[in-house]
């Protein structure tokens, strides 16, 4: 199956659609094509050899914040710094993910709690432990938290907007490693730095490639004292997908053995409501 990270996928398209105009306008109907025109692309791409779409979005509520207030902090910030109208943006983009799964034939996931990241790493989990369920996997996605995934030899991942595969790296090393270092993009810090670093606008402290590479294969007992522990256990539950909540990994797959509500008897009358005639030679594609 072809997984893909919706958020990623619409964002992208949506920002080359204010950048082509030159203003801060959000064109429905041109964000919409050019979702569809993506969607079109991979799946003609793609779907040969690695199946069928399942499209996967973040939900408004993420555990990781709840765990972890200071997660992903720095959004809001940038956004109230953009110049966009982010409400407009989001109703435009709920609009386009409702009427996809409304219409097209493809599973589309938004799981209360869950991220894209979430949905994508359950299913390959289950593939993993689940031989009846076995399929080659392709990750439509250019984040490289995707890279322990990797560590199944079914995975592969492409990343849309570089438009190339994203692989080199070991698995099992770049989760290691990724703990030890955080992500100033989702607001974890490294775990020698405290939870507020980031917010407050603090200086993580220091992390040297020589203690990262001493560090790197040994058990975290063995090099942390208490407050270095805590914090590396911080960073695992926020990184590593292997700690996703069991709840929620069980609200995952109950959702994902629901069939798609739509079909493609639906898709001609949508594309002639939605004047989507640039599209309408190639709705084989779909």
């Amino acid at each position: 199956m072809i997984l893909v990270d919706m958020n990623q996928v619409t964002i992208s398209n949506l920002m080359m659609q204010i950048g082509s105009k030159g203003q801060n306008d959000v064109d429905g109907d041109m964000v919409r094509h050019m979702v569809l025109n993506s969607l079109r692309m991979y799946r003609s791409r793609f779907s040969e050899e690695y199946g069928e779409l399942v499209l996967c979005y973040d939900s408004k509520r993420y555990w990781r914040r709840e765990y972890f207030p200071n997660y992903k902090s720095n959004r809001k910030k940038d956004r109230a710094n953009s110049g966009l109208d982010w409400n407009t943006i989001f109703e435009t983009l709920n609009d386009i993910r409702d009427e996809i799964r409304d219409t097209f034939p493809y599973k589309v996931l938004e799981v209360d709690g869950a991220e894209a990241d979430d949905c994508i790493a359950v299913i390959v989990q289950h593939i993993a432990v689940t031989p009846s369920a076995y399929e080659k996997v392709l990750i439509l996605s250019g984040d490289k938290d995707f890279i322990q995934l990797q560590k199944h030899n079914f995975v592969k991942q492409y990343s849309p907007v570089l438009k190339k595969f994203v692989n080199g790296q070991d698995p099992n090393l770049y989760i290691r490693e990724h703990i030890l270092k955080g992500d100033r993009s989702d607001g974890i810090p490294n775990f020698l730095s405290n939870d507020n670093t980031f917010v407050d606008e603090l200086r993580q402290k220091p992390l040297a490639k020589k203690k990262i590479a001493n560090w790197i294969d040994q058990n975290p007992e063995d090099f942390c004292n208490e407050e270095m522990f805590r914090n590396y256990q911080r960073n695992k539950v926020l990184i590593d997908l292997e700690e996703i909540p069991k709840p929620l990994k069980a609200d995952i797959l109950e959702q994902y053995e629901l069939p798609p509500k739509g079909d493609r008897s639906k898709l001609l009358n949508y594309f002639i409501q939605k004047r989507l005639k640039n599209l309408m030679n190639d709705i084989g594609d779909f």
